[in-house]
């Protein structure tokens, strides 16, 4: 039976996925034309990691499942969620406005991506 978490890290997956395809639509015909090729790049760059983590939040939600003991789960889940809004957002806002200080906020979406992975593995191997 799927447990509540199991679907919210489900659907959000499902969500960012489709919001990730929408993003790289926007970028690649309404965007092209006004954004310098390298901050088009910054915005591709979010768009890419936007659609991995997307699929990297279903699959939390899959393992969740068979792994409903574990709240490395739910924990790696929430990081992903908050990487993928800080990390992909930062660098699409970055793109839109050319505000520079917004850079100084992807890296801290990186290290919350890189700790959901840790998570991930972690929850993973300690499955008896």
């Amino acid at each position: 039976m799927m447990s509540q978490m199991d679907k919210l890290f489900l659907a959000l997956g499902a969500a960012n996925a489709g919001t990730a395809v929408a993003f790289g639509a926007i970028g690649a015909h309404a965007l092209k034309d006004r954004l310098s090729p390298k901050m088009m790049s910054v915005y591709h760059t979010g768009s890419h990691y936007h659609l991995y983590h997307a699929l990297g939040l279903m699959l939390v939600g899959l393992l969740a499942l068979q792994l409903p003991e574990s709240s490395l789960m739910q924990w790696s889940g929430g990081f992903m969620l908050a990487g993928t809004v800080l990390f992909s957002g930062s660098l699409y806002l970055l793109a839109i406005t050319g505000k520079g200080w917004l850079g100084a906020v992807t890296p801290i979406g990186g290290l919350s991506l890189i700790s959901a992975w840790i998570m991930l593995a972690v929850g993973i191997l300690q499955v008896g």
